[in-house]
């Protein structure tokens, strides 16, 4: 089994399902005991959160490599970022390091590619559903990503960033996420993207009536795949 290095921390709670659901695949895999071979670098969000604020990508890229590069001296095999938001900074994660990069973009567009779907609706932070960094790489595989209206997309940074990064789940929420899907399935949307690692908090697929790929799980399911050769 190879040994996978996670960058998370950003946020700890959606790390927390990363480590979980990462050993439930190696244990539906292989039976008995096992359990997946992982590093994890945790970073402070509240550092992160500040420079993404700040719009100081150069810094948060900084960081990020450094913690990459890290990881490989440590042993890993190969590097996850565990979050759709700091994948804008790809590029200087993967200049840092010489052991596999795997983009959580790459498994997102595969997992919708396999569930028919070509107009997803992107669910994520401002950041991932307005930069072109997440969106531009959705469209190189051959999709048409869409986002929620300006309004939709100011609320669902606000519910990330001050409730399930912090562990706050609420009906009131839920349903106007839901609604948000709607009014994208009324736009022609015909899948959904949860492309925050958070959103599986607080929405499963059960939810909604559109073919959903939360890049969380189908994340993990690259990166076992990778270990498991």
């Amino acid at each position: 089994m190879r040994t996978i290095g996670i960058l998370g921390g950003m946020s700890a709670e959606s790390t927390a399902v990363y480590y979980r659901e990462l050993n439930r695949l190696v244990r539906d895999r292989l039976g008995g005991l096992h359990s997946a071979d992982l590093l994890i670098r945790s970073v402070d969000f509240a550092e992160i959160a500040a420079l993404q604020a700040a719009d100081d990508w150069i810094e948060t890229g900084r960081i990020l490599a450094d913690a990459a590069a890290g990881l490989q001296a440590a042993g890993a095999e190969a590097i996850i970022l565990a979050t759709n938001t700091m994948h804008l900074n790809a590029a200087d994660i993967a200049a840092a390091i010489s052991v596999p990069f795997l983009h959580i973009g790459d498994a997102t567009a595969r997992a919708l590619a396999a569930r028919g779907v070509a107009r997803p609706l992107l669910l994520g932070t401002r950041f991932t559903m307005e930069k072109a960094f997440y969106r531009d790489r959705l469209t190189a595989a051959g999709l048409d990503p869409r986002i929620p209206d300006a309004a939709g997309r100011g609320r669902l940074q606000a519910i990330i960033y001050d409730e399930l990064c912090q562990g706050v789940v609420t009906p009131q929420s839920r349903a106007e996420v839901q609604a948000m899907i709607a009014a994208g399935r009324h736009e022609r949307a015909d899948g959904v993207i949860f492309g925050c690692t958070e959103i599986g908090l607080l929405l499963s697929p059960e939810d909604i009536d559109l073919p959903v790929v939360d890049t969380t799980l189908v994340h993990c399911e690259a990166a076992i795949a990778f270990a498991l050769g």
